[in-house]
């Protein structure tokens, strides 16, 4: 039996928040090397100099500096995004006339994903601006972009923003990000139900009893697949969010090519690699976690 609409979307919401909270922990490091390098390219020759410049300029805490604000940005977008993933399901059974409940297909589930991008994207934006500031602080302060000495915590960044763009500042590449998200999780869901589909049809079971190792596989593939899409537009969407603390930032088009004109193509993959290689252990513990959150709910829901 299945639960009333307002407790299903509780547990999608608790769920998708369990598992933002997994996908940070597991991740932070490789996700601050990777603003960092996409934001100033030119002063790291890989993710293990920037690794090593990071631990020496600050040590240990440097690696998880925007943790704050990184967890708040992950809790709301898959809080957000796998409750509007439900909603969406729902959505296009309607659109594709099929009864109330029914099984989607996983290109139905990965547009059910891309719809729920937009709203998360909304969610997501603010939190993402504060983090990625937070994290390129030291190389804004050593390029000249801002006076040296400034305080970066989430309230000081916070209040920086606030004085200087108020409320709507917040939303600096915003475009970027629904650019970046629509695509991204279309792929995102797209592979992770595909890979879970695979992974039961050899094993003769449903999605379900797949396994813990198979899931956490899925949930990675799914990752890899969505940065591969969408580096570039990320991007673009760091540099307008950061580098527009040292005053107005071009829009989406105009960074875009600036970066393709002054620095080349290969630049808006700077910060690939340590991509890469935080996503399967994050988004595998990000599906875990929602996976597991959300069945143990739904149980004790009498589901």
């Amino acid at each position: 039996m299945a639960p009333h609409p307002a407790v299903q979307a509780i547990i999608d919401f608790t769920a998708g928040a369990a598992g933002g909270t997994a996908c940070v922990l597991s991740g932070q490091p490789f996700d601050t090397a990777k603003v960092k390098m996409q934001t100033f390219p030119s002063m790291y020759r890989s993710f293990v100099h920037c690794f090593a410049s990071i631990y020496r300029q600050v040590g240990l805490r440097g690696l998880y500096k925007g943790t704050t604000p990184a967890l708040i940005a992950n809790i709301s977008e898959n809080a957000v995004l796998f409750l509007s993933y439900g909603l969406c399901q729902d959505a296009v059974r309607l659109m594709s006339r099929m009864d109330k409940g029914a099984e989607l297909s996983d290109i139905q589930m990965a547009s059910a994903g891309s719809l729920a991008s937009i709203f998360s994207a909304m969610a997501l934006c603010p939190t993402e601006l504060v983090k990625c500031r937070m994290q390129a602080m030291h190389e804004m302060e050593a390029s000249g972009k801002v006076t040296s000495g400034q305080r970066s915590t989430v309230w000081s960044v916070v209040k920086t923003v606030l004085r200087t763009n108020g409320p709507l500042g917040f939303y600096q590449g915003l475009t970027s990000t629904v650019v970046r998200e629509m695509p991204g999780y279309f792929c995102f869901f797209g592979a992770y139900e595909l890979c879970r589909s695979t992974f039961a049809t050899h094993m003769g079971t449903d999605k379900d009893g797949i396994g813990i190792l198979p899931l956490m596989f899925s949930g990675g593939f799914g990752g890899a697949c969505l940065w591969l899409v969408i580096y570039p537009i990320d991007s673009v969407k760091s540099r307008i969010q950061v580098h527009s603390l040292a005053g107005r930032q071009e829009g989406f088009r105009k960074t875009f090519l600036g970066i393709v004109r002054t620095e080349g193509f290969p630049a808006l993959y700077s910060g690939l690699t340590p991509t890469m290689i935080r996503t399967f252990p994050a988004n595998g513990a990000l599906f875990l976690a929602y996976e597991f959150t959300r069945k143990s709910l739904m149980e004790a829901a009498g589901a």
